[in-house]
């Protein structure tokens, strides 16, 4: 039996949620819509320009696997933050709701990173991140022992920026491999795979069990133009692929096997966190046996709690939720 349900590996980082209407990413110059990488200078500027805000340990990996603690599941999480404020909000954030996290902290390199993430009225986020200490993750934090006694090894697509990761993540999936674990994926934005496409297609296709994409993602990954030929694609090269589509709901794709998930009932107040709240869902189902169909209604389930208010995280007991 697994020590852990999953252990997730990702950029760490606090989230500082603010909303603001749309002049704002205009006079703020940012790419509506996206996360965009920053550096400390232009944070700063931006972060002066928000109004009041709500700072909350964050990161889409963190995310993912504070929504699987909240389903009850053994979780957990491989990031690098500083030994500085931010940093100890977030190791302590990440304990106190279930999370095993045993990276230390840093203390040296940069600071810990945060992602501002801009909450338009229709609900749409526009992140600007700082990876800060999070872009030093590397080969030394793959605490071999948590991938070997974890059933699923998830990443975030958003930790293939900065290069050393991707030798983290690389060594990450053999080690899991070797113990006959699982590793899931997700590709986290279309920006991030317009920026690493030909290497997230060499993961898809040869180190990666299973994959979490929304339909823009998954056709640029492809780069074809209809959601069906990305479909195809992909069943090729994953055991298991979830692909969302917003409020039309997500596929679920194993071989042959498709199952069709409605979106579960809900009032979008901020999307922030729900891809990353939809991994925690399915991951948690998958790992308890639950079966294909019934993971991706518990996937959709916890997506539609977190975009009903502000913040990437869970703020009910998802197992109290779901009726488990």
């Amino acid at each position: 039996m697994s020590k852990f349900d999953v252990v997730a590996i990702g950029n760490a980082m606090v989230d500082v949620l603010a909303h603001e209407d749309d002049a704002f990413v205009v006079a703020a110059n940012v790419e509506r819509g996206s996360m965009s990488l920053v550096d400390e200078q232009r944070s700063d500027e931006i972060y002066a320009l928000m109004s009041p805000s709500v700072e909350i340990s964050g990161g889409s990996a963190g995310n993912t696997a504070a929504g699987i603690a909240s389903f009850g599941g053994k979780v957990a999480y491989i990031g690098r933050v500083a030994d500085d404020t931010f940093g100890k909000v977030f190791a302590h954030d990440l304990r106190n709701i279930g999370v095993t996290f045993e990276s230390p902290l840093a203390t040296d390199g940069l600071p810990t990173g945060r992602c501002l993430v801009i909450v338009t009225p229709d609900a749409q986020r526009t992140m600007c991140t700082y990876l800060g200490a999070g872009a030093e993750l590397d080969v030394s934090y793959i605490d071999e022992a948590v991938i070997e006694g974890a059933a699923v090894t998830f990443v975030e697509g958003y930790v293939w920026d900065p290069p050393p990761a991707k030798d983290a993540v690389r060594h990450a999936a053999v080690v899991a491999h070797r113990a006959g674990n699982k590793v899931a994926m997700t590709l986290s934005d279309p920006f991030c795979v317009e920026r690493h496409r030909s290497e997230f297609l060499q993961l898809v296709e040869h180190h990666v069990d299973i994959l979490f994409a929304n339909e823009l993602e998954i056709t640029s990954l492809y780069e074809v133009d209809s959601f069906d030929n990305a479909l195809q694609r992909v069943r090729a090269h994953c055991d298991i692929a979830a692909l969302t589509r917003g409020p039309r709901g997500s596929l679920i794709i194993a071989g042959d096997e498709v199952h069709v998930i409605d979106a579960a009932p809900t009032t979008v107040v901020d999307t922030t966190g729900a891809g990353d709240l939809y991994a925690a869902g399915f991951l948690y189902g998958l790992t308890h046996d639950l079966g294909l169909a019934h993971s991706g209604r518990l996937a959709s389930l916890a997506a539609a709690e977190v975009i009903s208010h502000l913040g990437a995280r869970p703020e009910v007991n998802l197992a109290e939720l779901a009726g488990l």
